[in-house]
C-alpha cells in the first residue's frame, strides 16, 4: 500500500474536523476526494504529508508513520508532491530559480542536474519559453503548471493536488487539469481535491466523498457516478453536475 489512513482523528481546539478516517492508496490508484466546502477534505489530504498533525489514527506512506514524532517529515515531503491551490511559488525566484530550489537544497543535486531535471518539466508542462521570468509574470494557469512541474522534479512516489484549479479563471482550469490527465495516464500515484467531477470521471480509479469530517463513501469511480448510496452524495452530485 502506498498511502494508508487508519482510524484518522482531528480536532481544532474543542472542534472536530476528522472523524475516524480510512482508506488507503494503491501505487497507480488516482483518487478524488469530493464533498461539499467544510467537509474535511484539504484537511485529510494536508495530514498525508504531515502538513496537518492528527491527533488520533495512523497514516502510513511508503511503510514510513507520518504521525511518528521520530519521523523526519521533510526527509518525506520530499517524496510526495504537493500542489496546493494558490501555487505557493516563490515571487522573487524566476521560474527555473523556482524549480531548482528544492532539488538542490533538499535533495542535495547539483546545480546541473536540478537545472535539467526542472527544465525537462517545465517543458512537459508547455512553459518551457518562461523559464526566466517570475511568477508574477505569469498567468494562474501558467503558475499553477508551473508548481506541478516543480513537485515532478523531485521525482516523488505521489502526487498530493489540494483543489488546484479552485483559485483559477475558468479559462484557465483546462490547462492544468490537462497536465494532471496526463500524470495520471502515466501511472503516477494521485490524490486530489477536486470539484471537477469532469476530471473525475475521466481519470479517476477510487472517489471518496466526504461530509461533515467523515469518509460517507470509499469505492470505484463507477460505483460512485452509477450507483452512490448515501442521500448526501447524491445531493451533492446534483448540485455539481449540470
Amino acid at each position: 500500500m502506498m498511502i494508508e489512513l487508519k482510524n484518522v482523528s482531528k480536532w481544532y481546539g474543542q472542534f472536530q474536523v476528522l472523524t475516524d478516517c480510512s482508506t488507503e492508496v494503491s501505487k497507480g490508484d488516482v483518487m478524488v476526494i469530493c464533498g461539499p466546502s467544510g467537509s474535511g477534505k484539504s484537511t485529510l489530504i494536508k495530514t498525508v504529508n504531515g502538513l496537518e498533525p492528527i491527533q488520533q489514527g495512523e497514516i502510513m506512506v511508503d511503510n514510513i508513520a507520518v504521525n511518528d514524532p521520530k519521523t523526519n517529515l521533510s526527509k518525506l515531503r520530499a517524496r510526495i508532491g504537493m500542489v496546493f491551490q494558490n501555487f505557493e511559488l516563490f515571487p522573487h525566484l524566476s521560474i527555473r530559480e523556482n524549480l531548482t530550489i528544492g532539488q538542490i537544497k533538499v535533495l542535495g543535486r547539483s546545480a546541473d542536474e536540478a537545472n535539467a531535471k526542472g527544465l525537462k518539466y517545465l517543458d512537459r508542462v508547455g512553459l518551457l519559453s518562461q523559464q526566466d521570468k517570475f511568477p508574477g509574470q505569469l498567468s494562474g494557469g501558467q503558475q499553477q503548471r508551473v508548481a506541478i512541474a516543480r513537485a515532478l522534479s523531485m521525482d516523488p512516489i505521489a502526487m498530493l493536488f489540494d483543489e488546484p484549479t479552485s483559485a483559477l479563471d475558468p479559462e484557465m482550469i483546462n490547462e492544468v487539469l490537462d497536465v494532471m490527465v496526463g500524470l495520471a495516464q502515466e501511472g503516477m500515484t494521485m490524490m486530489v481535491v477536486t470539484h471537477e467531477m469532469g476530471f473525475a470521471k475521466r481519470v479517476a480509479n477510487r472517489i471518496v466523498f466526504m461530509d461533515q469530517g467523515k469518509i460517507i463513501e470509499d469505492c470505484s469511480k463507477d460505483e460512485f457516478f452509477t450507483t452512490t448510496r448515501s442521500d448526501r452524495a447524491r445531493d451533492f452530485l446534483a448540485k455539481i453536475i449540470h
